[in-house]
């Protein structure tokens, strides 16, 4: 993706179903859990810059002894950092001390059996150490505790909000992180409190009915109360601190989970490739959380997957397989060929079947895959020409006549090169604007100026600021004749609200294409008229709203928009015309079509608070008003 956005977080979940002497003597180590969460971590870290955190705890803990550890780095080398500050608690051991799993267990911190990980992406606000995850919920009882990470954006933080209000409660910030931790809090402390109500009049102690509590304490139950009126796309996981864990997803299944169980260990993973790196697994061996379920792990050990909320018609998020989860995934990588492929027949039109005249590319890194199943159909369309072409050749065939066909082939070459290490230091905003614009750099020598048509394909195209300025503008001195770029997400026309940095519609390249449409055909009314209705709407009940920006869409074609957006990103003084093909909703779920979350491309919103952010989005465009939508 040439422009860059802040989306998903990733979570990382380990449960050791044996005690820590097993793993030492199977494993030769007493990190076993710790490795595990670190790899799980490590290779979703394209799902946090901001920050990562983890927290254990250790079961079976006798009081007065520390049994939740927490560390957390928002530094730049955050995963480093992160286990390197949890690491030196063991330095300046002894070799049998490292070895004495039970003694490691007893004086040292981080030697707990339940293990979470988290991998912060901030979408917005401060990026503090008190931000990221985990949050940890302290109380004296040791049921009462709750350790907190997820990958979620709530629609609906104010109302949520004022229901902890109206529960007594004081809550310091009002932010969806901590609304859910204090959420789901006190549904755990009313669980706590009803257990200990019910055994009470048998005459047992605190400490006789705290083993109780443990046994039967119902956290689908505290789950179900807690998030019956969470509005968003999530997955949520806890720790409470006797042992008790669970995560839980969204109704709808926007976000990812994923998990591995044996009778070792249990393991949570927002992408499944983590677990099959980090445990050996083959794709059958793990398991995708259904929506509306929870995967619990009692403090006993006994594993259970089960339903807490209504599942809804299943809208797991479309930008996870475009771009943002690593494409190791099997079904990834054969989902961004596909998106890849749909493209070729549109590609093809717009060269005009000019292999000869046209040279092929990518914008690196995460548009390859999808570079290749353009590149496939390419080659398909191209086989299936020189077939015909073989065939009306007269008899016999010349072996130069034969070649000139057989070896005729797209030109592909590495022509946009992404220089990771560029920086610059100058104060000035023009001038470093400009020295900022050559992030990308180019392969020289290729193109013939004037002659050749470029075809470069990006994975999708938000703002559209990174194409127009660093790599239109530095493929426009190569002089090509043309420049296609080929987009191979949908435009992206509205706003996001479950985890996606992407709640401002006036920074859409769709959307300002739009804008500029209505102003040459003097249809600038329709702004204003769209604004009353949003504005009616909002004392509207939340499902009974509308998308009307849908309607304001509908005034031109979709290919009379991306032509404007080709003609937006286009730099000034640019020798080159340029022309942008993007993918269309229909072939996106051609090649995703157990993904179709696709509200940010369609308008169609999973959930009531999407209808209600698009809505409040288009009013702060139109008031002028730089804030967030929700």
């Amino acid at each position: 993706m040439s422009d860059q956005i802040k989306h998903e977080c990733g979570l990382a979940f380990v449960r050791l179903l044996k005690p820590l002497d097993f793993y030492q003597k199977k494993y030769g180590t007493c990190f076993y859990g710790l490795q595990k969460l670190h790899l799980l971590l490590q290779k979703q870290r394209n799902r946090g810059q901001d920050g990562a955190g983890l927290a254990t705890i250790k079961l079976h803990v006798e009081p007065g002894k520390k049994y939740i550890s927490r560390r957390r780095s928002n530094s730049s080398n955050y995963l480093q950092a992160l286990f390197e500050g949890v690491m030196h608690h063991f330095n300046n051991l002894t070799e049998e001390q490292l070895n004495d799993a039970q003694w490691m267990k007893d004086h040292k911190p981080f030697m707990g059996e339940v293990l979470l990980g988290h991998l912060r992406y901030g979408t917005h606000g401060d990026n503090t150490i008190e931000t990221v995850h985990p949050f940890i919920r302290e109380n004296n009882w040791i049921s009462r505790n709750l350790v907190l990470a997820g990958n979620f954006n709530m629609t609906n933080v104010e109302e949520l909000f004022e229901k902890l209000v109206s529960l007594g409660q004081f809550p310091k910030i009002k932010a969806d992180t901590i609304t859910v931790l204090e959420k789901i809090g006190h549904f755990l402390d009313e669980e706590v409190q009803q257990l200990f109500n019910w055994y009470k009049p048998e005459g047992l102690s605190q400490q006789q009915i705290n083993p109780l509590i443990f046994e039967n304490l119902d956290v689908c139950n505290v789950l179900n109360k807690a998030a019956k009126k969470f509005d968003g796309g999530y997955v949520i996981a806890g720790m409470i601190g006797h042992g008790d864990a669970f995560i839980l997803r969204d109704p709808n299944g926007i976000r990812p989970a994923f998990y591995y169980q044996d009778d070792e260990v249990v393991a949570m993973a927002s992408e499944r490739p983590a677990l099959q790196t980090a445990f050996e697994l083959q794709l059958e061996d793990i398991k995708e959380l259904k929506p509306g379920n929870a995967l619990i792990v009692k403090y006993n050990g006994q594993v259970k997957e089960e339903l807490c909320l209504e599942p809804q018609e299943k809208k797991s998020c479309s930008f996870e397989r475009i771009y943002f989860s690593r494409g190791n995934d099997s079904d990834i990588y054969q989902e961004r060929k596909n998106l890849g492929r749909e493209l070729a027949q549109d590609v093809i039109k717009a060269i005009g079947e000019d292999f000869e005249n046209t040279v092929f590319s990518f914008i690196p890194n995460t548009s390859e895959t999808a570079f290749y199943g353009l590149m496939e159909g390419l080659y398909d369309h191209l086989n299936q020409r020189k077939a015909k072409h073989i065939l009306a050749l007269p008899q016999p065939i010349s072996s130069e006549d034969l070649n000139a066909i057989l070896f005729s082939k797209p030109r592909i070459e590495k022509l946009v090169v992404k220089d990771d290490k560029m920086r610059t230091f100058i104060a000035n905003d023009k001038v470093r604007g400009k020295m900022v614009s050559h992030v990308y750099d180019v392969t020289y020598g290729v193109v013939r100026p004037g002659i050749d048509t470029l075809v470069v394909l990006d994975d999708s195209v938000v703002r559209g600021t990174t194409l127009r300025d660093s790599i239109i503008h530095i493929l426009s001195t190569l002089k090509p004749k043309k420049i296609i770029v080929v987009s191979s997400a949908p435009q992206i026309r509205y706003p996001d609200c479950y985890g996606i940095d992407m709640s401002q519609i006036e920074k859409f390249a769709a959307f300002k294409a739009l804008v500029e449409l209505l102003q040459e055909h003097n249809k600038e009314d329709l702004l204003e008229e769209t604004l009353e209705k949003c504005l009616a709407q909002q004392q509207v009940p939340i499902d009974k709203m509308t998308n009307y920006l849908a309607e304001l869409y509908e005034s031109f074609s979709y290919e009379e928009i991306s032509k404007k957006i080709g003609q937006m990103l286009t730099p000034e003084n640019a020798p080159s015309e340029v022309e942008i093909i993007f993918q269309k909703i229909e072939g996106l779920h051609k090649s995703c079509p157990d993904h179709t979350g696709d509200w940010y491309f369609s308008g169609k919103y999973p959930t009531p608070g999407g209808y209600r952010v698009v809505n409040t989005a288009f009013i702060n465009y139109m008031l002028k008003n730089d804030v967030r939508a929700y």
